[in-house]
């Protein structure tokens, strides 16, 4: 019936793989999208720019919140793996904890709707990234640990983590000029 639940260390490694890949991808769509560059240009975006080195090693940190993730959705392995459309209910728990419900004031959450001067359609602007990427991570994370015997997933999505990785690793200490 069902497969044997994860232990944490895959977990967590697919967790980190998963919201790498995604956020990267994501990301870069919003970036172009969304037109990112002359948002975070602005003085008053409260952004660091691109050039920053804390932003430039940001993919290089998403493993440690993949991780992170991974300790959230541990206790709850028996509901979001081996079931059917097991991914809405993980995607629904990060649109609801992770951006709308969020205890701080962040751009498009309840409280940052509520508190800040930010237009609402601004904020709201930024789930155009971020809820696709949690309903993107769900998917491909309950995909992989559901079907374990798919090889050439593993293969694919860790070839794809590793070529990011390096890529960012190589961008970070070569020199500009």
């Amino acid at each position: 019936m069902q497969e044997p639940q994860p232990r944490f260390l895959p977990l967590a490694a697919k967790t980190a793989v998963c919201h790498t890949i995604t956020y990267f991808f994501m990301g870069i769509l919003a970036f172009h999208f969304l037109h990112y560059a002359e948002l975070i240009a602005r003085p008053c975006s409260g952004m660091r720019p691109m050039t920053d080195p804390l932003v430039k090693a940001g993919l290089l940190l998403q493993p440690l919140r993949g991780v992170l993730f991974a300790a959230v959705f541990y206790p709850f392995r028996e509901r979001l793996f081996g079931r059917r459309h097991s991914w809405l209910l993980m995607g629904w728990m990060l649109i609801a904890l992770g951006i709308l419900g969020t205890f701080a004031a962040p751009a498009g959450s309840m409280e940052g709707l509520i508190y800040t001067t930010t237009p609402v359609l601004w904020q709201m602007r930024g789930w155009l990234e971020i809820v696709p990427q949690a309903l993107l991570l769900s998917a491909l994370l309950c995909y992989w640990v559901n079907h374990p015997g798919k090889r050439w997933l593993t293969w694919l999505v860790s070839i794809v983590f590793f070529l990011l990785m390096a890529f960012f690793v190589f961008a970070m200490f070569m020199p500009r000029g």
